[in-house]
């Protein structure tokens, strides 16, 4: 597995316990490396990842409500939400991870993490996020 890959496990993780106890980010993270040792460059991307999502969460989420038809965010399985949320910060906020790869990473997440139902349901999610964001970047 990449680094990456295990950076994205990890800043799920993270993002899944803001969401439960409702705790503060640094502390949450500086807590959650003191339980689990992994190298710098894991928790670098990591640390990307849980404070993008975090600095652009209302953006986000409005996304996801935008496109999750007849779904409000408290409907949304808080593990499928928090994929979306890590997907989406890639697709709009990190010009340097192509479309398809934080598509195809949310999708390998739902698979490990979700339901049977997280892969279609966060891949038609995606899809359609990512065909505006490309809009926009032509238009």
């Amino acid at each position: 597995m990449g680094s990456r890959r295990k950076s994205r496990e990890l800043a799920l993780q993270i993002l899944f316990e803001l969401d439960l106890n409702y705790g503060d980010i640094g502390e949450t993270i500086n807590q959650f490396w003191k339980n689990f040792e992994y190298p710098d460059d894991f928790r670098d991307f990591c640390e990307r990842i849980v404070e993008g999502v975090e600095l652009h969460r209302a953006e986000i989420d409005r996304l996801i409500e935008l496109y999750s038809k007849n779904w409000s965010l408290s409907r949304i399985d808080l593990v499928d939400l928090n994929i979306l949320r890590v997907a989406i910060f890639e697709l709009a906020y990190c010009p340097d991870i192509p479309l398809k790869v934080a598509i195809n990473e949310a999708i390998e997440l739902s698979k490990k993490f979700g339901t049977e139902k997280s892969p279609p349901f966060i891949n038609g999610i995606l899809d359609k996020i990512s065909q505006e964001l490309k809009q926009e970047k032509v238009g």
